[in-house]
């Protein structure tokens, strides 16, 4: 029993106690005072009819001296004989000896007195005596009151009459009212007790109530009623405590829903919901009485599965786990097909805490997300290392984004046509803490991941305008942008931002946007473009050739150029013709649409040759340029790029056709301290 079940119980057995004193007191006052007022009422009227037949009968005083009564009394007597509530009367001397009677029967003189002390008493102080008595015999009623009132004269006692008056109608109806006002008055008080008592009560379940639900939900999920990860945390710690006694060990899984947030977008937040409750139903459904199952918040559910003896029923468990989550499901007559990515982390094998169990069961989901999705991984000790060298380059990010300390490096692009020099590409650089660069490949996912890429973009923006504002006015600067920024819903103000703040010409600004962007909301993107657009800044399709590459693109934005990415002439050598194939009907459709096209990756002279001969309007790539700083690039050398880069550069490679060398770091550097 609970402490508030017992404290419940005596506060119930209190009130009941309180409630029958409190209904026995009223019934005793209530039968008390009904007593009384019988009693009032019946000697009262016993006295007035005495009174009455005393006042009538003319003679008592000579009946009181041994006399007949007169004719006229007998008469009397006899009409008050048939009186139906005085069922009998008698006259007495002052002595208290019986003279006369009468009852239904008959009026008749005594032969024989008979004495009474309450007549004798009336006759003696000269006050009437008066009271109530039970019937006993058939002659008598049930009740009846009698009254001995002294007849005066001269202030003296002369006779004493008697009269006996049936109360038991009187009394049956007084009773019958008692009983009612009795009840009555009960039932308000019981009411004005259990009224009070009964809204304490329901008070108090209710209290209990939200106790229990506060205490619920602060070890459960609030949506699917499954724990939490405190309560998780706290059955873990359990479970993994008695492992070191008992044999065998426990399996975590880590369960994260793929595109969750797609299913909100698409159906609605009462599908995401549906969801979640669904998987959490399932989950129940399929694991045993000794395991947990938890909701680790968003999209992300935790079972842990207790008395494992191999590894292999853990393996069998996971795809049990991922086969019920994923099945189909059913909402508002739309089929949810959903897919899951697993982690799993083995105790004690991987670790005997719950933190760290779920960190490498995280780490596994991680590994997991990254194959592709839609998969099971088991935690291994590489994993840990990536994830510490993760976390080093997200700490290096972090704090590059608060001190503005990325790097800025800048790729030439030329004319294919006469090989002038028509302006850079800005790339973003992040240094480690040992001063080497950290490749884009790596850090840019992680910043994508941890929503800092808006941040580092604006970043480069400013940063970029701000430099090429120092160029000539024939340069220009491309920024790539990625499909995070549009998702903001600003580009436009923050390029109009960084435009004027650097004091740069609209026109000499190229934006390169993937084919990823355009795969999110078309409409948005097409307005945020629309404006770029209208603000007279170039827009890029970057990476032109991977991934879906639908031409729709072409038509439905406003591209002013292509990029060809830089895999085709990285295939160029070993399928030359299929890739000199697709770049030629590239550059064609590019014609056609009224759009120029710059070629990425260009390294060797041979593809440098090649593009000279297809009539590509740009190229970039090692061949023309490796990325330099900011720094590195002055007026000077800007204009010995535009006006000496052929002439000096006349090393010819064999097998170039007479294209030239492309120029060296050293060189540029050189021609930099030289000017």
């Amino acid at each position: 029993m609970t402490p508030l079940t017992a404290s419940l119980l005596r506060n119930v057995a209190i009130f009941a106690g309180m409630l029958w004193l409190l209904l026995g007191g009223t019934w005793a006052v209530v039968n008390a005072t009904t007593g009384h007022l019988l009693y009032e009422n019946a000697t009262s009227t016993a006295r007035s009819w005495a009174q009455y037949l005393a006042s009538n009968a003319n003679d008592l005083e000579q009946m009181a001296g041994g006399e007949r009564p007169s004719v006229e009394s007998m008469v009397f007597f006899q009409h008050s004989q048939k009186a139906d509530q005085v069922f009998r009367y008698e006259i007495y001397d002052r002595q208290g000896f019986s003279l006369l009677v009468s009852d239904h029967n008959k009026v008749a003189l005594v032969d024989i007195s008979d004495f009474s002390p309450d007549a004798a008493r009336a006759g003696k102080t000269g006050q009437p005596v008066v009271g109530t008595r039970e019937g006993v015999g058939p002659d008598q009623p049930s009740f009846f009151a009698q009254a001995f009132v002294p007849v005066l004269s001269d202030d003296r006692v002369i006779a004493v009459v008697a009269a006996y008056v049936d109360q038991t109608a009187q009394r049956n109806s007084f009773n019958a009212t008692f009983l009612k006002a009795a009840a009555a008055l009960c039932l308000l008080t019981g009411l004005s007790f259990a009224v009070p008592t009964i809204a304490w009560y329901l008070q108090t379940k209710e209290k209990k109530m939200a106790n229990q639900r506060v205490r619920f939900l602060a070890h459960h999920d609030a949506l699917t009623g499954l724990a939490n990860r405190a309560q998780l945390l706290e059955q873990l710690e359990k479970m993994l405590a008695i492992l070191p006694v008992g044999r065998g060990g426990l399996a975590l899984h880590l369960i994260d829903l793929d595109r969750f947030k797609e299913i909100n977008d698409d159906l609605g937040h009462d599908a995401g919901d549906f969801l979640l409750t669904t998987v959490a139903e399932r989950l129940r459904a399929v694991i045993r009485n000794d395991d947990v199952a938890a909701r680790f918040g968003g999209d992300e559910f935790v079972v842990v599965q207790a008395r494992l003896s191999r590894k292999n029923q853990a393996e069998d468990f996971a795809a049990c786990l991922i086969s019920a989550v994923t099945a189909p499901m059913m909402f508002k007559g739309h089929e949810i097909v959903t897919a899951a990515s697993l982690g799993v982390a083995l105790a004690p094998a991987d670790a005997n805490d719950p933190e760290r169990l779920l960190k490498s069961a995280d780490l596994a989901l991680h590994k997991s997300k990254a194959d592709g999705r839609n998969c099971i991984q088991f935690f291994t000790p590489e994993m840990d290392a990536a994830m510490q060298a993760r976390m080093a380059i997200e700490k290096t990010i972090r704090d590059a984004v608060l001190h503005e300390c990325f790097v800025l490096q800048y790729q030439p692009v030329f004319e294919v046509s006469d090989r002038q020099l028509s302006g850079f590409e800005a790339l973003v650089r992040l240094r480690a803490a040992d001063g080497s660069l950290i490749p884009p490949a790596t850090f840019i996912p992680l910043a994508e991941d941890m929503r800092l890429i808006d941040k580092i973009g604006a970043w480069v923006l400013r940063e970029a305008c701000r430099t090429a504002a120092t160029w000539p006015d024939s340069l220009t600067v491309a920024v790539n942008l990625s499909p995070a920024q549009f998702e903001t819903g600003s580009v436009s103000a923050i390029v109009a931002a960084a435009l004027e703040q650097a004091g740069l010409a609209p026109h000499r600004l190229e934006l390169e946007i993937t084919e990823s962007t355009l795969l999110g909301n078309s409409e948005a993107i097409t307005t945020e473009l629309g404006s770029l657009k209208a603000m007279g800044v170039v827009i890029v399709m970057d990476d032109f050739g991977t991934g879906y590459s639908s031409l729709s693109y072409l038509w439905r934005f406003p591209f002013d150029k292509i990029k060809i990415d830089r895999s085709f002439m990285q295939g160029f050598d070993a399928c030359g013709r299929d890739v000199e194939t697709v770049v030629k009907t590239i550059i064609a459709l590019a014609r056609e649409l009224h759009m120029r096209v710059t070629v990425e990756g260009v390294e060797t002279a041979q593809q440098a040759t090649f593009l000279d001969r297809i009539n590509a309007d740009q190229v970039q790539g090692f061949f023309f340029g490796r990325p330099m700083s900011g720094s590195e690039i002055s007026v000077e050398l800007l204009k010995d790029f535009q006006r000496r880069h052929l002439s000096r550069a006349t090393t010819v490679a064999p097998e170039a056709d007479g294209m030239p060398a492309r120029p060296t770091s050293a060189q540029i550097a050189q021609r930099a301290k030289s000017a």
